[in-house]
């Protein structure tokens, strides 16, 4: 047998293993203890696979309507968190939502944005919407902006992630989508012209 194959039957193994300890484990305090560490220099693409594995198990509770969004929306101790780019963001959100880009996501970062482990986070992405036009045009679904979302928070420590498990249109009247004063003013300008 191969290398390669022997590492990827081992690889294999192991998403098994997590996977099976986190059904067994559904209901009971989340362990923790073997996720991701932070270690200088380090990329472990192996350990990226099957700590999302573990996590897929873990989200597939976490997906929820948008009417079951919009009113955790309103309840104490929780955020929305929008990881699309800053411009984006500006370009439109849900209201209420803060921003922070996923691409910044570190331990201190989200300290700064989140400093209790235990909020309620509501994540949604581009892909939640049915409009594909600016400023959420579609993705490919695999690539979408939720999934590597969820595996970070929930890598962090952040347990408590709910997920916007549906697809929308940007002018469902359930939806209150803003955008920043500059991009209403700029469009205002552009509309005169």
């Amino acid at each position: 047998m191969s290398t390669r194959r022997s590492n990827y039957i081992a690889l294999l193994a192991a998403t098994v293993f997590l996977a099976t300890g986190l059904i067994a484990a559904q209901g009971q305090d989340v362990d923790l203890t073997d996720r991701p560490q932070t270690t200088e220099h380090s990329i472990n693409f192996p350990g990226f696979l099957a700590f999302s594995e573990r996590t897929m198990e873990y989200r597939a509770d976490r997906l929820i309507t948008l009417d079951q969004f919009l009113e955790l929306a309103g309840g104490h101790d929780t955020i929305i968190l929008d990881s699309r780019s800053a411009d984006a963001f500006a370009a439109g959100h849900i209201e209420g939502a803060i921003n922070l880009n996923f691409s910044d996501f570190t331990e201190r970062k989200l300290a700064d944005v989140i400093p209790d482990r235990a909020t309620r986070i509501l994540i949604y992405c581009n892909n939640n919407f049915i409009d594909d036009v600016e400023p959420v045009p579609a993705k490919s679904a695999q690539l979408a902006l939720n999934i590597p979302t969820f595996v970070n928070l929930f890598g962090y420590g952040y347990l408590n992630v709910y997920e916007l498990g549906e697809m929308v249109s940007l002018d469902d009247d359930r939806l209150n989508w803003v955008a920043s004063e500059e991009v209403l003013d700029h469009e205002i300008q552009t509309a005169a012209l």
